[in-house]
């Protein structure tokens, strides 16, 4: 007897094949089971979507054969399912796309013996072992933020100043849900990869208990093995802990209880490439589904977004009660259950400083005061490299990337110009390619010459040891190579680092003890940017990095932050002064409400790419006198700006233009988005853009 299953397949994005095709299966099989079936010549992975009734319509139908089944593995869950279903609807993406992305794709490539050898693997059984008794203190602070989480039911925002003991409260939390249910599962959240493995070792030692298999880690920075091997732990009920970056929101947990998203305000949430989905906003949702699950006899799925400078979309739902607000504001010596202080911020106006100078004289002064002392201090500037650009000063010549319209970026270690944003790279010239000249220059500086130029300045100072101050580097350069970023970080940790120079990834999340001065040399660039979010990210970047300093108790009433900058009294820095979060979140949703930008209002950026810029902004205008001559903007509440070029407008040589489309009401804009996909793939056929290379459609983007 033949079944007929509705199977849903990886389908390359814009192609055909937008649903679940339908195969015949000798066997029944239930919905969520994988299998490989036939596509095309090939044979790729499936998820079995649903079970068709017999009819006489699909007797007649030619129908291929299911290939084989994974067996062994239970099947995916009906709440992974719908969470599945909601991002592809939500984030406008095929429903294979996003399935069979969300799975480790080493299972598209196992036979049905290497799966069952790995399903063999013993686990050990040390769910029931005793807990570990040796914890810290809780603050007043932590014990009255988790009563008061236990207590609600709504998703709940930790808002805890850097270094309150956030951390603590997360191991908690998870701690009595993996008490309470000897099956239930937590998933722990993080924004980068660099972070993983710090957090990693902190839920490990706490939860030894449990046995080392039981807390496993999904991440891009896994090898494929590694990753199969964390996911079928997760799926099977094994790993009671599941520590991730963005990715980790699609992992297969049966007994989900609690999802905890740390740093929850960072970019890094938002995928960037396939579907554009916000890592965040699916957390809080799956809870909400996984509670509504009624298989779930055990309570709620709880989830727990924590940050010292949350987004404003999160802290708006605070203000509306969606959201439950946890407020920590007091810091805490992780040692010593100390209550510390946050550094004091200083700005140097540098209107008033020497001409051109890289570093303030007293910021100088401060940084080698540390050095004396055996203190370290940390200097980040947001841009890596030597110089942004080599120019020529007698012709004008610039470093330009011949297939970007960027500059490429000049390295001096390695002597080459680099482009960030195709790679393409060359060795520096000797002399100028336009005029000959031999004396071409760098323009302005990356953290490689700030490096150089800080060596230059401190040439004089003495550590207590009587032996000069050791400066190091850490940035996207310095850390390719596998396990540069750990061995660094640790070298930082022993204190044998005085002075740390670098970009974004360490103003970040790390719990360096001994720095006690945090320096921001050229931030200014963001508080005019044509991007409404600039102004959010620079505040919690500059927030986050001032966070690195003091985090000792014993050093917190001596730390400083110090901020370099041409504009000392711009709104900003006045509520980076004061650490006046909440002050600087009400002046920013003041200024949203009355442009109606989010949280207020929706968003949506469809961006094209085709050889020529014409052909890009062409195609997407077409698209929407389409959608206005069908009347799909609804009398108005849905709005589409026209097309225009991306500000970096050519990569790789391929031309890139950008629409926005917006709404005060999100509903509004779904239903736009969905009736319009299919006047955009009829756009793409016609002649005039056939050479159309690729389009898209980003949700909620955070950039624009």
């Amino acid at each position: 007897m033949s079944h007929w299953l509705q199977v849903v397949v990886a389908a390359p994005a814009h192609s055909s094949i937008a649903g679940p095709l339908t195969y015949q299966s000798e066997l029944p099989l239930p919905v969520g089971s994988l299998v490989r079936v036939p596509l095309g010549r090939r044979e790729v992975l499936g998820v079995v979507w649903e079970v068709l009734p017999d009819s006489g319509a699909l007797l007649e139908m030619q129908t291929r054969h299911v290939a084989g089944v994974l067996e062994g593995l239970p099947p995916l869950s009906a709440t992974w399912r719908k969470l599945v279903q909601f991002t592809a609807g939500y984030y406008q993406r095929s429903l294979g796309e996003v399935a069979l992305a969300a799975l480790p794709p080493q299972l598209r490539d196992l036979s049905s013996v290497q799966l069952a050898r790995r399903l063999k693997r013993p686990v050990a059984d040390t769910s029931h072992a005793p807990a570990t008794t040796n914890l810290i203190a809780l603050s007043q602070e932590q014990t009255r933020a988790i009563a008061e989480f236990d207590a609600d039911s709504r998703p709940a925002l930790l808002f805890g100043a850097t270094g309150s003991g956030k951390t603590e409260v997360y191991l908690r939390a998870a701690a009595r849900v993996l008490e309470q249910d000897p099956s239930a599962q937590v998933l722990v959240m993080v924004p980068e990869i660099n972070l993983t493995p710090q957090l990693q070792s902190r839920f490990a030692e706490r939860f030894a208990h449990l046995g080392k298999e039981r807390v496993v880690a999904l991440h891009s920075g896994l090898t494929p093995a590694q990753r199969l091997k964390s996911w079928l732990a997760a799926h099977a009920g094994h790993a009671r802990l599941v520590l991730g970056t963005r990715m980790a929101v699609f992992a297969s947990m049966p007994n989900l209880r609690l999802l905890v998203v740390d740093e929850e305000h960072d970019p890094s949430y938002k995928q960037q490439e396939g579907a554009r989905y916000s890592a965040r906003d699916l957390a809080v949702y799956r809870a909400k589904i996984e509670t509504e699950d009624a298989t779930h006899a055990h309570g709620p799925c709880r989830v727990l977004l924590g940050s010292a400078t949350p987004s404003l979309e999160s802290w708006q739902a605070t203000l509306t009660g969606r959201y439950q607000r946890l407020t920590m504001s007091e810091r805490v010596a992780a040692d010593e259950g100390e209550q510390g202080s946050l550094p004091t911020v200083r700005r140097v106006d540098m209107n008033h400083q020497p001409k051109h100078c890289v570093i303030a004289p007293p910021l100088l002064d401060a940084i080698a005061q540390r050095i004396a002392r055996g203190e370290q201090s940390l200097i980040f500037l947001n841009r890596r490299g030597y110089a942004p650009v080599l120019a020529c000063h007698d012709c004008g010549w610039k470093s330009e990337c011949p297939h970007c319209s960027a500059y490429r970026v000049f390295h001096k270690i390695d002597r080459t110009l680099r482009c960030h944003h195709c790679g393409f790279t060359e060795r520096v010239p000797r002399a100028c390619p336009a005029c000959g000249n031999i004396d071409i220059a760098p323009v302005g500086r990356g953290t490689e010459r700030l490096e150089e130029h800080l060596a230059e300045l401190l040439a004089g100072v003495k550590r207590p040891d009587g032996e000069p101050p050791r400066i190091a580097r850490i940035d996207a350069d310095t850390t390719r190579l596998k396990g540069a970023l750990e061995s660094q970080l640790a070298s930082v940790h022993a204190g044998e680092v005085d002075v740390l120079v670098g970009t974004q990834m360490i103003a970040k999340g790390h719990d360096f003890r001994h720095i006690t001065l945090v320096a921001a040399i050229n931030p200014d660039g963001a508080l005019f940017s044509s991007d409404f979010r600039a102004p959010e990210r620079l505040f919690s970047l500059l927030m986050q990095a001032g966070g690195r300093a003091g985090r000792d108790a014993r050093h917190s009433d001596a730390s400083e932050m110090w901020v370099q900058t041409f504009h000392p009294t711009h709104p900003l820095f006045e509520a980076l002064k004061k650490h006046d979060y909440p002050g600087f979140a009400d002046q920013q949703l003041a200024e949203r409400e009355a442009a109606g930008m989010s949280p207020f209002g929706f968003s949506a950026l469809v961006r094209a790419e085709a050889r020529a810029q014409d052909v890009a902004q062409g195609f997407l205008n077409a698209a929407a006198a389409q959608a206005e001559a069908q009347q799909l903007t609804g009398n108005g509440q849905v709005t589409a700006y026209p097309a225009v070029p991306m500000t970096i407008q050519r990569v790789a040589n391929i031309e890139r233009a950008q629409m926005l489309v917006e709404s005060p009401s999100r509903a509004a804009l779904q239903r736009f988005l969905s009736a319009w996909q299919p006047m955009l793939f009829e756009t793409r056929q016609q002649a005039e853009f056939k050479s159309l290379i690729r389009w898209a459609i980003d949700v909620d983007p955070i950039a624009i």
